[in-house]
């Protein structure tokens, strides 16, 4: 069963409202540091915590897209979602915060999920502009919920904020249960056997190892560089507060924009392309980055140019998973993500050590040397030849028409 444009646009702003509650409280983390009498430089962990969560979500989760029927996966996610809102709400010391934002974090892996189904919905010719699409409504989801985070954080307090942000998620979850596909997929192993298969995925195929390590540098420098970013910037000489810090997010808005001309361009010419010249844009901006936080307009450029580089190379990435299997695309990107996230979670560990031990400038050079590292495994690496990959793409199997009675979004 395909999917529609509005379905694929459905996922992509479910996609969009899971992932934002991972980042939303980032701004407020002073707030909360203080409200809960946690010290400024073991904070950090409740984003830690977050993607702890999703890296969860997408081992014993995300496999179940190849399995489960779409709505019942979205829809349920969503649910835990909204219950770790909740708890994180209710939250009065740093213990009870960090087994909520695991749970968030969990919920929140949908957003990879949502990719999944997008991916395997529509024909092959249209995966990479289904997977960039859905690519936007996660970056739009990151990029707003700072922003978001940090001025209801200032209207209504960040339990408050919590709550407000539980609403879009039901809505999402509604959506999800009605509009998106009820047939559940018929699985080639069982559950557990899908889950021990994972590592064994990682060692038979080389795109997909190739795919990991270039992934995980340079989500491990977005994650280092936003989470070093609101440290700084909430201590002297800046001093400034969650609303303040949460409207640096709007300089993201680039990687948005970018998005699905990133798509329709993978779906032109190889996803490794454009890895590389996203590389190229994300690296120019960590470059800027280094030159200090000093000036606004220059920190702005940076964090602009380095956004847009990560994300359009993630799409890139998640399309060039996708084409290696799409039938077992959700064990593919589940052991993809788990590697991804881990990376992420390391550079939001490392953000406040490094801003006490070094400052701003050995944060920035770090952020700069990985993404350095990674268009260079991009360039050098090539990718198999491209004649019998796209004819797997393009075969009537892989993403045409398919018989009645199956689902595009969760063959197995």
């Amino acid at each position: 069963m395909s999917l529609s444009r509005a379905g694929v646009a459905l996922l992509g702003c479910t996609a969009g409202v899971a992932i934002a509650n991972n980042y939303a409280v980032q701004p407020a983390l002073g707030d909360v540091a203080r409200a809960t009498g946690t010290p400024t430089a073991a904070i950090g962990l409740v984003t830690t915590a977050a993607l702890t969560g999703c890296i969860a979500g997408f081992a014993l989760l995300l496999p179940l897209a190849d399995r489960a029927a779409p709505r019942r996966l979205v829809a349920g996610q969503l649910l835990l979602l909204t219950a770790g809102l909740l708890l994180a709400a209710s939250a009065h010391g740093l213990a009870t915060l960090l087994v909520a934002y695991v749970v968030v974090g969990a919920g929140a892996s949908v957003s990879a999920a949502a990719s999944t189904i997008a991916g395997r919905g529509v024909p092959a010719r249209r995966r990479g502009a289904a997977v960039g699409l859905v690519a936007a409504g996660m970056s739009a989801g990151i990029l707003l919920s700072r922003l978001v985070g940090g001025a209801l954080t200032a209207l209504v307090g960040w339990r408050g904020m919590l709550l407000v942000l539980t609403a879009p998620v039901l809505l999402c979850a509604a959506g999800a249960w009605w509009r998106l596909p009820r047939e559940r997929p018929a699985p080639a192993a069982g559950y557990l056997a899908t889950l021990a298969a994972l590592p064994a995925l990682l060692r038979g195929r080389r795109t997909l190892r190739r795919a990991v390590v270039q992934g995980c540098l340079w989500y491990f420098a977005f994650s280092l560089v936003w989470v070093a970013l609101t440290i700084r910037l909430a201590q002297p000489p800046y001093g400034l507060d969650a609303a303040a810090i949460g409207l640096y997010s709007l300089a993201g808005a680039l990687g948005f924009a970018a998005l699905p001309v990133a798509g329709r361009l993978g779906d032109r010419y190889s996803p490794r392309a454009v890895i590389c010249v996203s590389m190229g844009v994300a690296a120019a901006g960590a470059g800027l980055l280094c030159a200090g936080l000093g000036r606004p307009p220059l920190t702005g450029a940076g964090l602009a140019l380095l956004d847009a580089g990560c994300f359009t190379a993630q799409a890139a990435n998640q399309t060039r998973i996708l084409g290696i299997d799409p039938q077992r695309g959700g064990s593919l990107s589940g052991v993809y993500l788990l590697l991804y996230f881990c990376a992420g979670a390391a550079g939001s560990a490392v953000a406040a050590p490094l801003i006490a031990q070094g400052g701003w400038g050995r944060a920035s050079g770090v952020v700069l040397g990985a993404l350095v590292l990674a268009g260079v495994l991009a360039a050098v690496q090539r990718e198999p030849a491209r004649g019998p990959s796209r004819a797997v793409a393009r075969a009537p199997g892989a993403g045409a028409a398919r018989p009645r009675g199956t689902t595009g979004a969760g063959q197995s």
